[in-house]
């Protein structure tokens, strides 16, 4: 009997349409003999859709016409299982869609990869692939990481957070990262991904411009100092707390002059006549990446130690800057959900892309099966006392 495995994907999120460029790359390679593949689709209104159309990436060039021809529908746990059926119930026949027996959620950015969707799936006690809910949300809050990094001596820059409430005193921000930093310096979103509302300020004007920007995205930013003789080196890393292995190491290449790999650059080149572009995979890199075999071995073995630190589970992309001047090397950040979840850093290696999702789909069921065994009651009579403890909850 095959496996029930829902791909959760879209969601409210500035990443929406890169989670559905991943997750029909990932549904195309899944083994289709082990697994029967059940599409949900996430609105950027959160409303859950399900239906054969959505194994095609050129169906959501139209959405609205998409979604006539798919089944609104919600997830539900009853009698021990949990179910998806639809959402405008039917007064004859059966409204089940489906048994559901494991998530399989591959989507991007705020509301969705920060642990919002993995708090839904573990509330609905359902083995669910990737980060649990803390990791998930330490590894979107990019000062969260820092300050977690660096206190256990990872590699990290320095940085400034400012809330949005402090916009009123933006002159005072912008004194404070001129005081700690001077320029050049990075401007980011402390909760995005894939380079959006990210920019660099190479003066006064241009920081206030800059954090303006990133407060469009978030409420939150952060400014740090900018490596002006800068590679970044990226690295992947699949496996649990238990137990990880790095993959190689890449050199993302700039398309252009520009100091920071946009989002186009990232993510809309090399579409072709696939209909669409194949995201993260498409970004013009060296693999492996041009550094020492003592760098590489570094970039590796800290990017295994970062992944574990976290409570990391799945696979995840880390992302490193090398400072040219002076070879130091930093962490970035960590992707928890990486785009095209970053099998082409793993097929070198000659894991193939089915490979590596069936890893996945069984570091979740491992993860689900510990879980199992922890005690999550406490038998007590308190609630045998009924009305004692008075209208307030205080014993008279």
């Amino acid at each position: 009997m095959k496996i029930n495995l829902a791909v959760l994907f879209g969601g409210k999120s500035v990443e929406h349409e890169v989670s559905v460029i991943s997750a029909v790359q990932a549904m195309a390679s899944m083994n289709k003999e082990k697994y029967n593949i059940i599409p949900v689709y996430m609105t950027k209104q959160n409303e859950f859709w399900t239906g054969e159309k959505l194994f095609d990436i050129n169906s959501f060039k139209d959405i609205p016409e998409l979604l006539k021809e798919c089944t609104a529908c919600v997830f539900v746990r009853s009698e021990g299982k949990v179910q998806l059926i639809r959402q405008k119930m039917k007064k004859f026949g059966s409204n089940v869609i489906s048994d559901i027996d494991i998530a399989f959620p591959i989507v991007h950015g705020t509301n969705v990869e920060d642990g919002a969707l993995q708090g839904y799936l573990q509330t609905l006690d359902i083995p669910y692939v990737g980060c649990d809910v803390l990791a998930s949300a330490v590894g979107m809050d990019k000062f969260v990481m820092k300050i977690l990094l660096k206190d256990a001596g990872f590699p990290v820059l320095d940085c400034c957070r400012f809330s949005s409430f402090e916009i009123d005193r933006i002159e005072e921000c912008a004194d404070k990262v001129e005081s700690k930093f001077g320029y050049p310096v990075i401007v980011k979103p402390i909760n995005l991904g894939s380079s959006v509302g990210i920019s660099k300020a190479s003066d006064r004007d241009g920081l206030i411009k800059s954090m303006e920007n990133a407060f469009e995205f978030s409420d939150r930013i952060l400014v740090e100092p900018a490596v002006v003789n800068l590679k970044e080196i990226n690295c992947s890393v699949v496996g649990d707390s238990e137990s990880a292995e790095a993959s190689i190491c890449e050199e993302p290449v700039q398309a252009s002059d520009d100091d920071i790999l946009s989002f186009e650059q990232k993510y809309v080149g090399g579409g072709g006549k696939s209909g669409g572009s194949k995201g993260m995979a498409t970004l013009k890199r060296k693999i492996p990446a041009d550094i020492t075999p003592e760098q590489d071995e570094f970039v590796r073995r800290t990017a295994v130690d970062a992944f574990r630190y976290l409570g990391c589970n799945g696979v995840t992309r880390i992302d490193f800057m090398l400072d040219m001047s002076d070879n130091k090397i930093y962490i970035n950040e960590i992707n928890t959900i990486p785009g095209s979840l970053a099998f082409y850093l793993w097929e070198p290696k000659g894991v193939k892309y089915a490979e590596l999702l069936e890893r996945m789909i069984q570091l979740a069921l491992k993860r689900y099966r510990m879980g199992e065994k922890i005690n999550y009651s406490f038998d007590t009579n308190i609630l045998a006392m009924g009305g004692s403890f008075g209208a307030k909850g205080s014993k008279r």
